[in-house]
């Protein structure tokens, strides 16, 4: 993959392995593209993670021969919805009609496992709108009576079986060499969708503490532990009070606005909650792939929620990689890094999650990666190669050419 003389041998510390990189895409990004394939070998990637499963989203396709957006109305499975593996499950994926055909995702793995790619399924568990609407009673809650449709609550048994079942369903029978689990914790109150009006509304620990979730199922979890769900929710209401008010103190933590008891018991329940969802996951795996390597999307602090939720003290000892969303070029970035590097175990792999369709200089993410490399990533995935323009792409191919 290149001549090894770029940005990995004049920036990195010689005494690290160069990293594998991975290009993220769509399954629209290869179906119906003949030359997406040769542009992937071409630009340097072994690598690639395909949607299998994914969250509803309108994507440009700036590459595409055919089309320049994609609106996908839903989350959906991009596999046949198989009527008898879902039956008894009120909860359940939809297909991808805009897609145009009924597995669109085993064609893109089909061209692309054809084209020499390594390929891994990348599936989001309980971020879904659609099953959100549809079952209210089984979605996040916080501590107002705030419903977050878009969330799933890891705390209800329906939900964790519906995650077993679609990651199984996502991977069956194709030639994989693994499967990146997104969304496979608690969600948050953050949600990129409708037309944003919410942005600095709330501190960052007011919008801590709006993302514990207060859904029966989390409360009737609270009551086993002898806990008063009742006064937990009006702790959090006069917590989230307290935060408010402290705009601008960024040390501040759930622990000091809640007291420790109560945050631990909060905490607890919820990591328990994710380690319920992601055995239930490598279970059903198992059966189907046991051979799949697994990629956690995940981020070192313990109450982070959405996407990449924070790692329990066991979630990543059932990984092969622990994937940390970073920002290009931002100075915490390499500081994400380390923190996930003291907090996996010496065996498992830190990839670092690089979004590199912001605004981003070519030589100046070459230096940030070296940083990113020097903290202690093992891996770099780069977002997006499907949603790339053509002044986007060489960045990719700047990135693989001094990889080797």
């Amino acid at each position: 993959m290149g001549s090894g003389a770029g940005w990995q041998s004049s920036r990195v510390s010689p005494s690290l392995a160069p990293p594998q990189l991975s290009a993220y895409l769509y399954p629209w990004d290869v179906v119906g593209d003949p030359s997406c394939v040769s542009r992937l070998v071409s630009t340097g990637f072994e690598h690639v993670s395909v949607a299998a499963a994914y969250h509803s989203v309108r994507a440009a396709t700036p590459q595409h021969p055919q089309h320049r957006f994609v609106l996908a109305e839903s989350a959906a499975l991009y596999r046949p919805v198989r009527a008898d593996v879902w039956t008894g499950h009120r909860l359940r994926p939809v297909s991808a009609p805009w897609t145009g055909c009924e597995d669109s995702f085993e064609r893109a793995v089909e061209a692309l496992d054809a084209g020499g790619l390594r390929v891994s399924a990348w599936v989001v568990l309980t971020h879904n709108s659609g099953l959100g609407r549809k079952h209210r009673e089984l979605v996040v809650r916080n501590c107002f009576g705030d419903l977050y449709e878009w969330a799933l609550c890891p705390g209800n048994e329906e939900v964790r079986e519906y995650a077993a079942v679609l990651a199984a369903e996502a991977v069956r029978g194709l030639p994989l060499e693994g499967i990146s689990l997104e969304a496979y914790g608690q969600l948050g109150s953050e949600h990129g969708g409708h037309h944003e009006k919410t942005f600095r509304a709330y501190t960052p620990l007011a919008e801590l503490i709006l993302s514990i979730c207060c859904c029966d199922a989390c409360q009737r979890g609270w009551q086993a532990e002898d806990a008063d769900a009742g006064d937990i929710v009006r702790k959090l209401q006069g917590a989230f009070e307290a935060a408010q008010d402290l705009a601008g103190v960024e040390e501040a933590t759930p622990y000091e606005v809640l007291g420790a008891r109560t945050a631990e018991l909060l905490l607890t329940s919820r990591q328990r909650h994710t380690d319920a969802v992601l055995e239930g996951v490598l279970t059903a795996l198992g059966k189907v792939a046991p051979s799949l390597r697994t990629t956690l999307h995940a981020r070192p602090e313990p109450w982070a929620t959405g996407a990449s939720p924070g790692l329990t003290p066991t979630s990543a000892r059932q990984a092969n990689a622990v994937l940390v969303p970073v920002e290009a070029t931002s100075p915490h970035s390499p500081e994400a890094i380390a923190a996930a590097r003291r907090s996996v175990p010496a065996g498992v792999s830190v990839a670092a999650y690089v979004n590199l369709l912001v605004p981003v200089e070519a030589n100046g993410f070459e230096e940030h990666a070296g940083r990113l490399l020097n903290a202690g990533a093992d891996e770099l995935h780069l977002y997006h190669f499907g949603l790339a323009n053509r002044k986007q792409l060489p960045l990719f191919a700047r990135l693989t050419s001094g990889s080797s």
